[in-house]
């Protein structure tokens, strides 16, 4: 119970936010458990609803918490931090954090590369390309959705292979193919309702789309991919540097 016999030194929701990180500092409240329900904290510390609420949109905004429709609050889970400077694959980038990476493969095919496909890999419209989409996850939890496409005659017979771990790998070890370099491009968009299901989200949630061309020592493009992240699951960092003498 807060005390009310003297005047308090801070506000009254501003307490509950305190015992709600005191919680999670301490372990006793974990990255992906349900925190107490409204009316749990409402009878433990005997406030009104509306005190509380307030605690808890402070928490969500500072990214402690995650509220689910119709099923509670949640403690976060930390977001992945992905260097933009680094060439590395989903799998490289979460063993380097000590997480289990894995995938399940929705989707597999040769199809026609099509107009977006045909631009970014510098082909024409109507050369074979393998489109593999695949649910990335770390912990077994959906991270990204993955839509790659590959030239077909890069890597014959390659969806008779494993392709639920690290693509890179694979066509490293299998078929000769080091890749170099990338370009990549960021945008913010909407989680439409498939994705939605997918990735657990609800629809509408904000995504982080990445397409990125790779391209191997020979200049070649060998992979054109589009990844959907979950924006609260993943975030992307960058080191700039100021060239040139400009105003202070």
């Amino acid at each position: 119970m807060l005390h009310r016999s003297k005047p308090a030194p801070v506000p009254l929701y501003y307490q509950i936010m305190r015992w709600l990180l005191e919680q999670i500092e301490a372990g006793h409240l974990k990255a992906g458990d349900r925190i107490p329900s409204e009316r749990e904290l409402t009878e433990q510390f005997q406030v009104s609803r509306m005190t509380v609420r307030q605690a808890l949109r402070e928490l969500e905004a500072q990214g402690y918490l995650e509220r689910v429709q119709g099923k509670g609050t949640y403690v976060s889970i930390p977001k992945v931090e992905q260097p933009l400077l680094a060439l590395t694959s989903f799998t490289e980038d979460m063993h380097r954090r000590g997480m289990t990476p894995g995938s399940v493969l929705l989707r597999a095919g040769t199809i026609p590369a099509g107009r977006r496909c045909a631009r970014a890999l510098g082909i024409s419209e109507t050369e074979p390309v393998v489109r593999l989409e695949r649910l990335r996850l770390a912990d077994g939890k959906p991270m990204a959705l993955e839509v790659t496409h590959l030239p077909a005659d890069l890597c014959p017979g390659i969806l008779d292979a494993d392709l639920t771990g690290s693509l890179y790998q694979l066509l490293a070890e299998r078929y000769g193919v080091v890749l170099a370099r990338a370009t990549q491009t960021l945008e913010a968009v909407s989680a439409t309702g498939r994705e939605a299901r997918l990735l657990g989200v609800r629809e509408g949630a904000p995504l982080l789309l990445m397409e990125r061309i790779t391209r191997d020592r020979e200049g070649r493009a060998v992979e054109y991919v589009r990844s959907l992240y979950r924006g609260d699951r993943y975030r992307f960092s960058t080191e700039m540097l100021r060239q040139g003498e400009g105003s202070p």
